[in-house]
């Protein structure tokens, strides 16, 4: 949808937490030229700058809603965001594990209906992912995480699983906590797989995306490592990002990649890197 203000992109955040506050202040610091704060919403009215009362007057004041209040979020507001002609950047792309959301909120598009984005967050690459495809079916494609071990403990884990992750130090050895397809791990571990559900639509294939996720009590960085064959050739990269100050399950890339994305809808740019 294209900015409804002149050449002035009205941005909504749908959330106030690490990620949430820090798109919100960047935009009202003018990091993004040409997008503005059009409104924040928060559960239970937490105050935030900007804050409306509730979704319609967050529409109101927007153009396109980013979605930072995770994976809930994205299920109770998505629909009723696209309805309202607004586009959607999510963030909690795991969500979209869900086969019933992910078709909801990708139905044909009618001509008063907005976009669902993708927010590439933590990871990187996925141009040449998204290339490798058209190029034909990807053979393979493999991703391991690995991160502080206490960001991976969940609320379905027993005790002793949940305290061998605590506990972990400095020179222990890693520990794999989850080796599976990435619907799976996205659905097991809401927090810390939206990597892995963007690289599965990147790849157009669920089945396909093979994820290990490492709790590795050395590492200061959380890290991303991408593997896949295609019939157009073999590709690895790997990312090291810093986790967010304000949420270590967060990587600090999320709230600067929001803010990218943002920039390439900001109507009249001359020229971009799609």
């Amino acid at each position: 949808m294209a900015a409804g203000h002149g050449a002035v992109l009205r941005v909504g955040v749908l959330g106030h937490g690490a990620i949430g506050a820090n798109v919100a202040a960047a935009l009202r610091r003018g990091t993004v030229p040409g997008a503005v704060l059009g409104g924040v919403l928060t559960r239970g009215g937490t105050p935030a700058p900007a804050s409306v009362r509730d979704l319609r007057a967050l529409l109101a004041s927007s153009d396109v809603v980013v979605e930072a209040a995770g994976q809930p979020a994205l299920r109770e507001h998505g629909p009723a965001v696209l309805a309202a002609g607004r586009d959607l950047l999510a963030v909690s792309v795991g969500a979209l594990a869900d086969q019933d959301l992910f078709h909801e909120l990708t139905r044909p598009a009618t001509a008063r209906s907005g976009r669902l984005l993708i927010c590439t967050g933590a990871l990187g690459g996925l141009d040449v992912v998204r290339a490798a495809a058209l190029g034909g079916p990807l053979a393979s494609v493999r991703l391991t995480s690995s991160k502080a071990p206490a960001s991976l403990v969940q609320p379905w884990m027993d005790d002793r699983t949940a305290d061998r992750l605590r506990s972990l130090r400095p020179g222990d050895a890693p520990v794999t906590v989850f080796d599976g397809d990435a619907r799976e791990a996205a659905v097991r571990f809401p927090r810390n797989a939206n990597v892995a559900a963007t690289l599965a639509l990147a790849a157009g294939d669920w089945s396909a995306v093979r994820v290990r996720l490492v709790a590795a009590p050395d590492t200061t960085l959380t890290r991303h490592v991408v593997e896949f064959t295609g019939q157009v050739g073999e590709y690895r990269f790997e990312l090291g990002n810093l986790p967010d100050p304000a949420n270590p399950a967060t990587s600090g890339l999320v709230g600067p990649a929001v803010l990218r994305s943002l920039a390439d809808l900001v109507p009249g740019v001359a020229w971009r890197v799609a």
